[in-house]
């Protein structure tokens, strides 16, 4: 490979490449999947919206840890909360985040 084509190849990669600051934002993103309890809360929202105490049940956890995790999720726009009276009730964001996880579980059943 010559010199030239060496710089023409890094130019394009460099080109196509996203922003610093958007893959930082990428990386933070995927950091959230990187925790089982958010995994599994993901999916007990899969087919469903329900309160903290049916989620608790769902993952077999204590509603305090299920509240924190919640609030990860929250903070990175994954889960939405909507108030029903004195109950908040838990939504996935939109159907990207089950795509994301059903990418990702078939990469590792494969």
């Amino acid at each position: 490979m010559s010199e030239h084509d060496h710089r023409n190849i890094v130019a394009a990669a460099r080109a196509e490449m996203p922003d610093a600051d958007t893959l930082f934002e990428l990386a933070d993103f995927f950091k959230v999947f990187g925790d089982s309890t958010r995994i599994r809360i993901m999916c007990a929202l899969f087919e469903r919206e329900m309160n903290v105490c049916c989620i608790a049940d769902i993952v077999g956890m204590e509603q305090s840890t299920v509240s924190h995790q919640l609030r990860v999720l929250r903070q990175e726009n994954l889960v939405k909360v909507r108030r029903e009276g004195k109950q908040s009730i838990y939504s996935l964001e939109d159907e990207h985040i089950r795509k994301i996880f059903e990418m990702g579980l078939e990469h590792i059943l494969e």
